[in-house]
């Protein structure tokens, strides 16, 4: 995609300067231990104003350090990642799996990069010939840059859907359904190159978006039901055609290789009016839909 597409604000994801959470959890539980230790130490002597005033100077600063670092703590599943904000500012993502510690006044949104399977709903759409068609896609997505997915678009999942039918929309109007002779590329017979086109159709979309296509295909593919009919019997007779074409062509190649080997064995000497006759014969027998009825003729040709 070239620079012009791209948004001018677009974000870029980067590292997250997030820590180990076991190491913060040990400090934790230290200073848990430590305050109460104090408590305990407290509740079973005398204390004098002096030790209560100790006392109170140690556990007061403890008590909101413990809540501080407990605020920090978050958990990260595998094929998940951490967006860090600091006072709106993205700071960076964190994508290391396990117990994570940030500063508690850091925002942290989760996100999934995990793979997302798509099936859209069955469109419909008018192929390069005007035909209306009905057609729908599997595509196979996920989230690639976190920065993007949350911060360039609203909401990404939602984004996807829309993308998946334009895209869906513009490749079907962009190939005609189906070709008989097999000159050009058609969404029935050439699934390769139009799945291959579907999806760099759905990257280039997604890329604003921070997503990318693993795969994806077409799983459903028929004309509208108003024309459904009338297009069965053309193609019927186009395979009729097709199929009527290269049974002359067979059978002509046939009958030119049969006068060229008699001609050439000198097994019969034939006129032009036997040749011609030879000729009807044995293009009756290939091409006849049933079996020849051989006629034992007791005369002359010319009789």
């Amino acid at each position: 995609m070239s620079d012009s597409h791209q948004p001018i604000n677009a974000s870029q994801e980067r590292l997250a300067s997030a820590r180990s959470g076991y190491v913060m959890l040990v400090v934790f539980l230290g200073l848990l231990a430590a305050i109460v230790t104090a408590v305990a130490s407290l509740a079973g002597g005398d204390p004098g104003p002096a030790t209560v005033l100790t006392f109170l100077a140690f556990i007061l600063p403890a008590v909101v350090l413990q809540v501080l670092i407990a605020s920090g703590f978050y958990m990260i599943q595998p094929n998940q990642a951490a967006a860090i904000t600091l006072f709106g500012s993205y700071r960076g993502t964190d994508r290391t799996a396990g117990l994570r510690w940030v500063w508690p006044w850091m925002g942290k949104t989760k996100i999934s990069v995990r793979s997302n399977n798509v099936v859209s709903e069955k469109l419909k759409v008018n192929d390069l010939r005007g035909n209306p068609i009905e057609i729908a896609t599997q595509v196979v997505w996920r989230v690639a840059d976190t920065a993007q997915a949350l911060y360039d678009v609203d909401d990404y999942k939602a984004f996807v859907n829309v993308q998946i039918e334009s895209a869906v929309r513009s490749i079907g109007s962009r190939y005609a359904y189906d070709d008989v002779e097999d000159a050009e590329i058609t969404l029935r017979g050439s699934h390769a190159e139009v799945n291959a086109q579907l999806r760099g159709e759905l990257i280039e979309r997604l890329r604003v978006a921070g997503l990318t296509v693993d795969e994806c295909g077409l799983t459903h593919l028929a004309y509208a039901p108003e024309i459904a009919g009338a297009m069965l019997r053309r193609q019927q007779a186009e395979a009729v055609i097709g199929a009527r074409r290269k049974l002359v062509e067979g059978a002509v190649s046939m009958v030119e290789m049969a006068l060229a080997q008699l001609s050439e064995k000198n097994v019969v000497e034939l006129d032009d009016e036997r040749r011609a006759a030879m000729v009807s014969n044995l293009m009756v027998v290939l091409c006849g839909e049933r079996e020849a009825q051989p006629v034992v003729n007791a005369g002359t040709l010319y009789s």
